[in-house]
């Protein structure tokens, strides 16, 4: 479906398709058959202003769709290889429900055009592939990082922070071909899709940063990973990992807390381990009550950027990570979503993220948290068992994994 939409937008010289798929408001897709994705203030990304919950078909409608990127600098003190901020409104999407039948919805009940019709009636499109030609990434500076950060832990700095790495590559084909395939290859939970004349955005992610839905806020941070290969049950039976989880999730309660109502943050789910890409995960999820008339900017404000990325204090963690990390993260650790007036606003965690510039570049970031338990090379090993499901590495052996 979105590889037709996407030819048929192209051949009409329409602005690309935005998609999101997975585990989005309740469906199992939501296309924006043509966006003009165009890079907007900070401020201005899903500044859309959210009514009561809609009814109980499911309904999205339409909205804003973009991304907002991490931030803070690298130590390089570069800019933004593509637009700190993008997206642009839609006005009608395609909806595939949970049992897997399509709908067309409009927030003004305009008719589907006639393009979108003719698309959808076409022969099938042809499976296309989009090749990056990835270059390594730098072991030895990410150690450097993990050692630096083992040492701010040790003086109490921090107790916990995100370290992370990048790989860089060329890109032959499509983005949205590259997103396409990693979709059917790992079946992500967050995955979301934006593009245009600067580049893409392809988001292979497994973790919601945020929902709202009327008053209620919900964020699910990730925190303790393991390969495929290992027993699931070795991350609730591992302190390193469940440490990190707890301390996460106290710092997600932390920055809910700064706009919900007193008394409404609460934990209904703690250390549950799910399947990712390449890895098991420990998922904790946090929910809090927020006024009704609170913008979204403010929400943002309060948690953004997302708490598992970052670490414990955040304030002094983002500080570190800026001197440990050579290069800027990018949309990496930032966030892609949608925000409807009648479904509210989702986003996810932009990892397992390809950023793509409009030079045919690539750049994918991985990294995990850092503990006073970590091991330097069991932290690079997590970070290729990461990758691997995006830029097609052999997994690691398990045993250089667990720390």
């Amino acid at each position: 479906m979105l590889r037709a939409v996407g030819d048929a937008a192209g051949r009409l010289d329409l602005p690309p398709p935005a998609a999101l798929t997975g585990e989005w408001f309740d469906a199992l897709a939501v296309i924006a058959p043509s966006v003009a994705a165009e890079p907007v203030a900070v401020t201005d990304a899903f500044a859309v202003e959210l009514g009561a919950p809609g009814s109980e078909c499911g309904a999205v409608g339409g909205g804003w769709v973009g991304y907002l990127s991490y931030p803070d600098a690298g130590a390089d003190g570069r800019g933004h290889r593509i637009p700190e901020a993008a997206g642009g409104w839609t006005d009608c999407v395609l909806r595939r429900d949970r049992e897997g039948q399509w709908w067309y919805e409009s927030l003004t009940g305009a008719p589907m055009p006639e393009w979108l019709s003719a698309a959808l009636a076409a022969a099938p499109a042809p499976t296309r592939g989009c090749r990056v030609d990835w270059d390594a990434a730098d072991r030895d500076a990410h150690r450097d990082g993990v050692l630096a950060c083992l040492d701010a832990i040790g003086a109490g700095e921090v107790y916990q922070a995100c370290v992370c790495t990048q790989f860089a590559g060329t890109v032959a084909g499509d983005p949205l071909d590259f997103f396409i395939d990693g979709v059917a290859r790992t079946s992500p939970a967050r995955a979301a899709y934006v593009a245009g004349a600067w580049g893409a955005v392809a988001s292979l992610s497994p973790e919601l940063f945020l929902r709202r839905r009327g008053e209620v806020v919900t964020s699910s941070p990730i925190k303790g990973t393991l390969p495929l290969d290992a027993w699931p049950s070795a991350l609730r039976a591992s302190p390193k990992e469940v440490a990190e989880n707890i301390m996460i999730v106290d710092l997600v309660r932390n920055d809910l807390g700064r706009v919900a109502v007193t008394g409404t943050v609460t934990v209904p789910e703690l250390l549950v381990v799910r399947r990712a890409p390449g890895v098991w995960h420990l998922v904790s999820t946090v929910s809090a009550q927020v006024p009704v008339e609170l913008p979204t900017s403010a929400l943002l404000d309060a948690a953004f950027p997302p708490a598992s990325v970052t670490g414990t204090p955040k304030h002094r963690a983002r500080q570190l990570i800026s001197q440990w990390e050579q290069k800027r993260r990018g949309i990496y650790c930032g966030t892609v979503g949608f925000a409807s007036p009648v479904a509210g606003c989702e986003l996810n965690v932009a990892i397992r993220t390809v950023e793509f510039d409009a030079l045919g570049r690539a750049v994918l970031g991985v990294g995990g948290g850092i503990t006073a338990d970590s091991n330097p090379d069991a932290e690079w090993a997590e970070c290729l068992h990461k990758a691997a499901p995006v830029v097609g590495l052999p997994y690691p052996t398990s045993a250089a994994s667990v720390g």
